[in-house]
């Protein structure tokens, strides 16, 4: 009797171990199987770039958010400072008829000093992360309206001073998600590439190791040597600029200075990185985990799309899957923790 339920207590664990490790991979692909039988041509090649298009801006920015989220808590600005970044390229370039370069570079230096502004908050003076980051993103979306007086930023338009702007986005940051190289847009280069950076970075170095560290126990680290506030600090630093970059190819896919571009960047990169906790049973923010949230999602969305539902639905699905994570990285976790024990 004591060796039937022992086995049954095994066979139970070893189920629901699995089901921690590789659900969401299974549930992706089992989703990529029946859009396929659905959708003529969704299983192609051309489809697959097109949705690691669609999801390079978000998937970059949920990157930065998992840095942020190995040294404490997750950055809820960077959907504003990925807005941030379209309406400086517009300014730049629409505006004040600047090179693209310039654009990039304007960008680039909004996105650090924000994700700075971020890290001091939290850092220097001890805000939480989570109301530092809300204040920040509202601060933000503030200020990048207020940079346009409110206003999508297109060429030819006058605005409110009576002024005409002449300006247009250059060829060369058009081509940053317009151009093809193999048949594949410069932006899902940029995302991989920066992909295997940020997991390199985390998985290979012993910089990342501290990260994982500080993330862990701060004080542990702190006694262990590591310079704690350091590695917050650059978290949130590297996560403003990763957001930036974000920004530019969504400025470089518009063309125009849209005062609502990044909104729903937020919520597609938390998802993203919560996701990430779910697979191969990491229960941990990680880069590979990211990349394959980005991926599950965007098969959803592009096979709901595809599919003709409305595009309200998809607020709703992104949420479900979500607690479809929630509920693979920490409810079954535990249950397992209590068989187990």
């Amino acid at each position: 009797m004591t060796a039937q339920v022992s086995v049954g207590e095994r066979t139970s664990f070893s189920v629901t171990d699995f089901a921690v490790r590789y659900g969401v991979v299974l549930v992706g692909l089992l989703v990529a199987i029946v859009f396929s039988l659905l959708i003529p041509g969704f299983a192609t090649v051309n489809n697959g770039v097109s949705i690691l298009q669609t999801q390079a801006v978000a998937a970059i920015a949920a990157l930065g958010m998992t840095l942020t989220a190995v040294v404490g808590d997750l950055d809820l600005s960077v959907g504003a400072v990925a807005g941030l970044s379209v309406t400086v390229a517009a300014v730049t370039m629409v505006r004040f008829a600047l090179t693209g370069g310039t654009a990039i570079l304007a960008c680039l230096i909004a996105g650090l000093v924000v994700g700075c502004a971020n890290a001091a908050l939290i850092v220097v003076l001890n805000v939480p992360p989570l109301l530092a980051a809300l204040g920040t993103m509202f601060t933000v979306q503030g200020l990048k309206r207020w940079l346009v007086d409110g206003q999508t930023l297109i060429t030819g338009m006058t605005l409110p001073s009576g002024e005409k702007v002449t300006g247009r986005f250059t060829d060369d940051f058009a081509a940053i998600d317009g151009n093809e190289v193999l048949g594949i847009p410069l932006s899902v280069y940029l995302f991989a590439l920066i992909a295997v950076l940020v997991w390199v970075f985390l998985e290979r170095t012993r910089y990342g190791r501290v990260f994982y560290a500080v993330g862990g126990n701060s004080e542990a680290a702190r006694l262990a040597g590591a310079r704690v506030r350091r590695y917050q600090f650059a978290a949130y630093a590297i996560s403003g600029v990763l957001a930036a970059i974000a920004g530019i190819i969504l400025a470089s896919r518009l063309r125009q200075g849209d005062v609502t571009a990044g909104d729903s960047a937020l919520l597609d990169a938390v998802a993203m990185t919560l996701v990430g906790y779910a697979v191969l049973g990491a229960k941990k923010p990680n880069a590979l985990g990211t990349v394959v949230g980005a991926i599950f999602i965007g098969l959803i969305l592009q096979g709901l799309t595809q599919l003709g539902l409305p595009y309200f639905t998809q607020d709703l699905i992104k949420g479900l899957v979500l607690i479809f994570a929630l509920l693979m990285s920490f409810s079954l976790r535990r249950r397992r923790r209590r068989q187990v024990q």
